[in-house]
């Protein structure tokens, strides 16, 4: 499991670790690791041009010691100066090394080689941009992980020259702009090819819109492991999952491994009845029980014989259709009072419910139906999410984390939020990280097929916590080979679920899921 920390952690975890050790060792380590991922960017680095942006806290002392290595081994370093401050330190090092130097600051003095000019504003971005744009690798030393909010000046015309410029780009630890502990960019930032993190993960770095700037990022152990604190988030990775998985035995029948329920389709949206159905099949459930009116019906019965099927009557709820272990609710059921017959139906019960879709927003005018004993995941996309919290989608959009969290809460419910970077929250759990997403999964039907595979897991007797993060998981992967249509996804699944949970156990014997 990846682990996720915010910058206050991280801090706390630092300070531990620098009581034991001699002034200066974790700064050594972390440019030792930044100077070997920059001369591993570079190829060949003699010869190179680097301009190293530097800021005022510990990162442009990484910065300055990294551009140090790098000059000794024959590159021309540029370091440009913007912060109040300069580690005293680093830039000794730099200038020992060759490097030169270029004060960056408004009203500050340039100096190259150990010259000194004044210099304006307009001439100071003139030279960044020289410098910047002539660079084969700018390093991005300015804000650390204690950054938050936009970009002040000069920092901002670096963050946005580094955008332009034609070399590669190294952060250091996180992209300036990026709040490390949110992933939420407020004007400026810089958008790098390789992001060298020391210690532990940043959250800001797999969360959007943060995860979007950081490009490939590089771990770089400083010894702050036993110094860190529970996590604030975490990212599954295939052994996670793999031990998570139902898997059928001996002793298995198709009631054991999970009968689910699906309430979904209509007149109109007779493909998300379809498509729902699908995934909660390929996805290895039990059983299907289907229940939905007369249009949709015809389609899943052509479709999937293997889904037992109830045809329900205009405002009839789900009462006849038998014994599910969890509920899918919502994709392309409509709105309408049928549709909030069979909402209030679903709810009703005494089971997990997943709610999606069309039940999002039958919930959002009527969050009284969310008050059950039984545990609720919902799945919802930005837009469905501002509606249940009464918020502008941009909000969401740029605070992910902060909205998701929220919703756990306020509406006391497992919440998975789709989107560029998918999360599930619970109260009080570390928010969960999904890192298999694909953007060719940004296709119609692809979240019906979502919702019915995390359902036929709630089925399977995972909670709502588990089951989401594995459907989301294995989604993901399923969706990640384009282009391709929701129906695609719906049968790469076992694919997908064979990959994760035949990886070999930790004994070295393979771990064989039943076909």
């Amino acid at each position: 499991m990846r682990t996720a920390y915010t910058s206050d952690q991280i801090r706390a975890a630092e300070a531990a670790l620098m009581a034991t050790l001699p002034e200066g060792t974790l700064m050594e380590r972390a440019a030792t690791g930044l100077a070997a991922t920059c001369a591993g960017v570079l190829g060949a680095v003699y010869g190179s041009r680097v301009a190293v942006l530097v800021g005022s806290g510990d990162n442009g002392g990484d910065a300055l010691y990294a551009g140090a290595r790098l000059a000794a081994r024959g590159a021309r370093v540029d370091a440009l100066l913007a912060g109040s401050r300069v580690h005293p330190g680093g830039l000794e090092a730099l200038r020992r090394a060759g490097g030169r130097v270029t004060d960056v600051r408004p009203g500050g003095a340039e100096t190259v080689g150990g010259g000194a000019g004044s210099t304006g504003p307009a001439a100071v971005t003139q030279a960044a941009g020289r410098l910047i744009g002539a660079a084969d690798l700018v390093v991005d030393g300015l804000v650390g992980i204690g950054g938050a909010g936009a970009l002040r000046e000069p920092y901002a015309t670096l963050a946005r020259l580094a955008g332009d410029a034609p070399g590669r780009v190294v952060a250091v630890d996180v992209p300036s702009g990026v709040d490390a502990s949110s992933g939420r960019v407020e004007g400026e930032a810089v958008r790098a090819d390789v992001t060298v993190t020391f210690g532990a993960w940043k959250v800001g770095l797999l969360v959007d819109p943060g995860a979007g700037h950081a490009g490939r990022v590089t771990f770089v152990d400083i010894g702050l492991g036993p110094h860190l604190p529970d996590p604030d988030a975490a990212a599954l990775t295939d052994p996670d999952v793999a031990v998570l998985l139902p898997r059928p035995d001996a002793g298995s029948d198709k009631y054991r491994r999970g009968v689910v329920g699906i309430a979904a389709g209509s007149e109109r949206y007779t493909g998300a009845a379809v498509l729902a159905v699908g995934g909660a099949l390929r996805g290895g459930v039990g059983m299907v029980r289907y229940a939905g009116t007369t249009a949709p019906v015809a389609q899943v019965r052509a479709r999937w014989p293997e889904a037992v099927i109830t045809t329900l009557a205009p405002g009839q709820g789900i009462e006849e259709v038998g014994r599910v272990q969890a509920w899918v609710l919502g994709p392309g059921l409509g709105t309408g009072d049928e549709a909030h017959a069979v909402a209030r139906s679903v709810l009703a019960s005494d089971v997990p419910v997943l709610v999606d879709a069309d039940g999002l927003t039958l919930v959002a005018e009527d969050r009284t139906l969310l008050r059950r004993a039984a545990p609720v995941l919902i799945t919802p996309h930005a837009g469905e999410l501002a509606r249940l919290l009464g918020v502008p989608r941009a909000r969401i959009e740029a605070r992910r984390l902060e909205h998701v969290r929220r919703a756990a809460v306020e509406l006391g419910v497992t919440v998975l939020l789709k989107g560029s970077t998918t999360l599930v929250a619970e109260e009080d759990r570390p928010v969960r990280i999904n890192l298999t997403g694909s953007p060719w999964l940004a296709t119609g039907g692809t979240g019906d097929v979502l919702a019915g595979l995390a359902g036929a897991l709630l089925a399977a007797g995972l909670s709502g916590y588990d089951a989401a993060s594995c459907a989301a998981y294995l989604h993901g992967i399923a969706g990640q080979d384009g282009p391709l249509a929701a129906a695609d996804v719906a049968e790469a699944l076992p694919g997908a679920v064979r990959s994760v949970a035949n990886r070999p156990r930790e004994d070295g014997r393979p771990a064989r899921l039943e076909r």
